[in-house]
């Protein structure tokens, strides 16, 4: 590995967000949870989850769409929501779901600099009633057109970088958020040898 490349990944490293997540329930298109993959790794999120009730745990994820995203993120797959729950209450103070409803608050009405995990559902069912009610509120991303509603790519991309906002502006992205072993762990992952460091 080149010092180019080393300076690189370990600047990407700094960067890594640890208190900001992504979740994608029962997502169908393999290519729609690449995209947010690509999105989640431009804005330094490490973690994502990909929770598959309703349908077959995924294999792969469309590398075009991703951009090789997924190389660089650590997913956690799961068939249980209780357990992913449970997995997310261990990292994250507030679970949002997206979507519409009577106590649903505006995307900028969240706090992103609490430790948050974002829940995105089926691209036809939206996020499951069972989800809901395990999360700790919903919220809609603002809009003024007919149609309410945003493909799961899209609606995740205008979300997270609204908190990508908030965290610049707090200096989240000033210094380390993952921990030294956590970054040290990525760093094997990534290819760096006991020479690039």
């Amino acid at each position: 590995m080149t010092p180019e490349r080393s300076a690189k990944l370990l600047q990407v490293l700094s960067k890594r967000q640890a208190d900001l997540t992504v979740v994608m329930e029962n997502v169908n298109d393999p290519h729609n949870i690449s995209a947010v993959m690509r999105t989640c790794e431009a804005v330094g999120i490490q973690d994502i989850y990909v929770l598959t009730t309703r349908i077959r745990p995924h294999k792969k994820f469309g590398a075009k769409s991703s951009s090789s995203a997924a190389k660089w993120l650590t997913i956690h797959q799961h068939t249980d929501a209780v357990e992913c729950f449970a997995e997310l209450r261990k990292y994250y103070n507030q679970i949002l779901t997206t979507h519409l409803a009577t106590d649903s608050v505006g995307l900028y009405e969240i706090d992103f600099t609490k430790p948050t995990a974002l829940v995105f559902g089926n691209e036809h069912d939206g996020v499951s009633e069972e989800i809901r009610a395990m999360a700790d509120g919903n919220f809609i991303i603002p809009q003024v057109g007919i149609i309410q509603s945003l493909n799961i790519s899209v609606a995740c991309a205008v979300s997270i970088y609204e908190a990508f906002r908030q965290k610049t502006v707090a200096g989240h992205y000033d210094q380390p958020s993952l921990s030294n072993t956590r970054r040290e762990s990525l760093m094997k992952d990534w290819g760096f040898l006991e020479t690039d460091q």
